[in-house]
């Protein structure tokens, strides 16, 4: 169920059906067929007093449905569902290995809140804890939480944090062993009206599907897509999509699976899985031709072209399970302004949705879900042609 946020009209405030409505009661109260002069004047006066009204009337009564609400009094309105709260803003997370200069006869210890940034110093994270490397050891991992909340902290690649601004005796590198995620931004209206309705399946205690859904997006509010299916007996494997159209990194994997297995969410008989869906990646290899006489120039249509092919691609990676459409990228830059193209490359593919089967092979990893991903776009501009 998506959110509605066109005004529903439970009372009437257009004006000639006002003004139709004053002018009646007037005739009723007066005897006379129609007002003149001042009382004219008084009757269009009211009219507008009962459409401010009226206004007013159904803005109040929209703000009751949580798919008409929005701010604080979407936010109201959530104490009716099991969701209850908005969610906040989540800070990033990653793992940080500290090298030393040499080997100590003595632990080292790293304090906590230690600082390490990019190399371009355009982001902090600090330790979360003590870390002591021990004697005789040159390394040592410890969780590190950015220090600016949201999704500014995501995405930072194996190697890119490797600038340490609180040095420490014998330092001498440090470097990010996994990507940073789990940052997370406040769910605007449409996010969390989608979260309010996802959250009515949180009420089952039987480890339902959508239960498991609900608790896993509610882990953080980077996590676009959520698949959940049971290859066996009380297995339950969790597979999750970010809203970038990348799979989850290990910071939102131990989000999604604390908060899915948590005693208070998970049936005692089930066993949680958070994993990776399959990637099947794809190339763009596309021809374009660009209409003689079109009202932009060349140039414009080029680079709605690209832009339109930028899109195709987020389009194509931002569900789990669905399919290589290259007819989607075909529609998308005649849209753009090409008269049309040619395509080598996507082909039409089926990807697996994870939804099992009799016939899913769970042997042969067909009960895992796929998601597209592309390596390499070609474009080539045809030229200019007739209609």
């Amino acid at each position: 169920m998506s959110r509605n946020t066109e005004m529903y009209m439970f009372v009437t405030a257009g004006a000639d059906e006002v003004d139709a409505d004053v002018a009646a009661i007037y005739t009723d109260v007066t005897g006379k067929a129609k007002a003149r002069g001042v009382d004219l004047l008084f009757c269009q006066i009211l009219s507008r007093l009962v459409m401010y009204c009226a206004q007013n009337t159904n803005f109040a009564a929209n703000q009751n449905l949580a798919s008409r609400a929005y701010g604080e009094n979407l936010d109201a309105l959530a104490e009716i569902y099991y969701q209850q709260v908005r969610p906040d803003s989540t800070y990033a997370g990653v793992t940080v290995e500290f090298t030393l200069s040499e080997a100590q006869a003595e632990d080292v210890v790293v304090p906590a809140g230690t600082r390490v940034s990019d190399a371009d110093t355009t982001i902090y994270f600090q330790t979360d804890d003590d870390l002591t490397i021990p004697a005789g050891d040159l390394t040592g991992s410890i969780h590190a939480t950015c220090m600016t909340i949201g999704t500014a902290g995501n995405g930072f690649d194996i190697g890119d944090i490797n600038n340490c601004v609180d040095v420490f005796p014998y330092y001498d590198s440090c470097t990010n062993t996994d990507v940073s995620g789990g940052g997370g931004d406040v769910p605007d209206d449409d996010e969390f009206y989608a979260m309010l309705v996802a959250s009515q399946d949180a009420y089952s205690a039987g480890g339902s599907e959508g239960a498991y859904i609900y608790f896993a997006k509610k882990a953080s509010s980077s996590i676009a897509d959520v698949v959940v299916n049971s290859p066996s007996d009380g297995v339950v494997k969790i597979y999750c999509l970010l809203d970038n159209g990348s799979i989850a990194g290990a910071e939102e994997k131990a989000l999604v699976l604390s908060e899915c297995n948590s005693e208070q969410n998970r049936p005692m008989t089930d066993k949680v899985y958070v994993c990776d869906p399959d990637l099947v990646t794809y190339t763009i290899n596309m021809t374009y031709y660009v209409p003689s006489g079109a009202t932009s120039s060349v140039a414009a249509v080029q680079a709605a072209v690209v832009n339109a092919v930028n899109d195709y691609v987020s389009w194509q990676s931002g569900k789990i399970g669905r399919d290589i459409v290259p007819d989607e990228l075909i529609a998308r830059v005649i849209q753009a302004g090409a008269k049309r193209c040619t395509i080598t490359t996507p082909v039409y593919t089926v990807l697996r949705d994870g939804v099992i089967t009799v016939d899913t092979d769970i042997e042969h990893g067909e009960d895992v879900p796929q998601v597209a991903k592309c390596s390499t776009i070609t474009l080539t501009y045809g030229g200019v042609e007739d209609e």
